[in-house]
């Protein structure tokens, strides 16, 4: 069988692919935009397999020619050289069709990785044996047989890969979640509709015996809530009193009612004491609670599972204490409304680094939350070239931009004090200094680290 693996990428679906089809026995080529340079950790990883490269371009026959192209997922499916393939599928659509597990689905904007994270930590406290996948860098196609109908899958799925999967009945979660709904990828679609429609997508081939969790503050959750086959659980920053979970007003608790009996009493499902920060975050744990719950863990038990969770990395991620600043990594915030919800995650001063590289979004309307940070250094980029009128225009001062990571810790650490957070939230991608968010995070955790003289270099 002649297999072509479009798109190798660093994020692991093109390698696992790639791996997959070889060790089966398949003729593979790989083609990717870029070239062997970019590419080398992927390539390397594959250097027992018998693979033909074509980097730096794509040739039509290899796709012509190909009995099944595996595609990336930033692949759109418009591209003429899709339209020349006989088959099109992607790593995820693979797994799913031959997967023997039950799944827990999780898209949204943000928060996504947070929430199958916690989903799968809650999993293994509770002695559940689950296997976790998806857009959070781990290609299911690597543990496809490893699945069983007694090993919950959780999948993380972004609106690429969701996309992938439109029209081919593969994807049937058990419980599909869906996390905050924001303005991203803008570059990429041409409007929030357009960009929600894949994310309907977790929904769309559920039935009535499976759940979908909606945010119920949201006008988009709801509106998930409306259409979905499934039965819906609700998640709330406020008590409300439909099937599902919300946070306690004073005490921030989380509590649920699995019941439709709204008089049903309501037990304590997320304990007041976590280990990460932040409201937007403990509505991610009441999502990842439903999802529990669906899969018959008691609330008890998950609550005592959520308050162990020590979050993700590049995800308000506490990494260093240096003569009482704390320095946290929140590299994954690649839009404004992120930045919003990390500074409004701490109480004590924050010294804020933020900019990159624009996506077509719209600063406006997050602009002001940089206010509460107590002084803001900025990395050049083009959306931090969008950022800079919008904080002018409401008085928010600002230093930099810097062109370099080194400059721009040296001069967050000189305006830090003892009892100050140094918080990296971008709110932009990361194109231009670094290959992804992840690398950015890396990054930043290693040139800080050299800095305080936590680390040698």
């Amino acid at each position: 069988m002649k297999v072509t693996v479009m798109g190798l990428g660093l994020h692991g679906g093109g390698l696992e692919s790639a791996r997959f089809f070889a060790c089966r026995g398949a003729v593979v080529t790989v083609t990717d935009l870029r070239d062997e340079q970019v590419l080398a950790p992927s390539i390397e990883a594959l250097e027992d397999f018998p693979i033909r490269y074509i980097l730096g371009r794509h040739e039509l026959e290899d796709f012509s020619g190909a009995d099944l192209v595996v595609k990336n997922p930033a692949v759109k499916a418009g591209s003429p050289y899709l339209a020349a393939a006989k088959a099109v599928e992607s790593d995820i659509s693979i797994f799913l069709r031959y997967s023997a597990s039950p799944i827990v689905a999780v898209t949204g904007s943000k928060g996504k990785s947070s929430t199958v994270s916690a989903i799968q930590h809650c999993f293994q406290a509770s002695n559940v044996d689950s296997l976790l996948g998806g857009n959070i860098t781990v290609s299911p196609l690597s543990f496809l047989n490893e699945t069983g109908k007694d090993r919950p899958v959780v999948l993380e799925l972004s609106s690429w890969q969701l996309a992938d999967l439109r029209g081919k009945g593969v994807l049937k979660p058990r419980a599909a979640v869906i996390t905050a709904i924001m303005p991203d990828h803008m570059n990429y679609y041409s409007s929030m509709e357009e960009y929600v429609a894949d994310k309907r997508l977790i929904y769309a081939d559920q039935g009535s015996g499976d759940y979908t969790i909606c945010d119920l503050d949201s006008d988009w959750g709801r509106s998930f809530a409306a259409e979905t086959q499934a039965c819906v659980l609700y998640y709330s920053g406020r008590l409300h009193r439909k099937r599902g979970a919300w946070l306690e007003e004073g005490d921030l608790r989380g509590f649920a009612r699995f019941s439709d009996d709204s008089g049903a009493p309501a037990e304590e499902i997320l304990p007041a004491k976590l280990r990460v920060p932040g409201p937007h975050m403990r509505k991610n744990l009441l999502a990842a609670s439903l999802a529990l719950e669906v899969f018959g863990l008691s609330a008890r038990t998950i609550a005592d599972a959520m308050a162990s969770f020590p979050g993700v990395e590049h995800r308000l991620e506490f990494f260093a204490d240096s003569e009482g600043v704390l320095w946290y990594n929140d590299s994954a915030a690649t839009i404004p409304q992120a930045v919003e919800a990390a500074l409004s995650s701490f109480s004590v001063p924050v010294i804020l680094i933020a900019g990159g590289t624009d996506k077509n979004i719209d600063f406006e309307p997050s602009a002001g939350a940089f206010a509460k940070a107590e002084a803001i250094v900025l990395l050049s980029g083009s959306g931090t070239d969008k950022l800079i009128p919008a904080l002018e225009a409401r008085g928010i001062r600002w230093q930099g931009p810097f062109g370099d990571l080194d400059a721009a810790i040296r001069e967050a650490a000189s305006l830090a004090r003892p009892g100050f957070v140094v918080l990296f939230s971008p709110g932009c991608a990361s194109f231009g200094m670094f290959l992804h968010e992840f690398d950015r995070g890396k990054k930043f955790k290693e040139r800080t680290r050299v800095f305080l003289g936590l680390d040698k270099g």
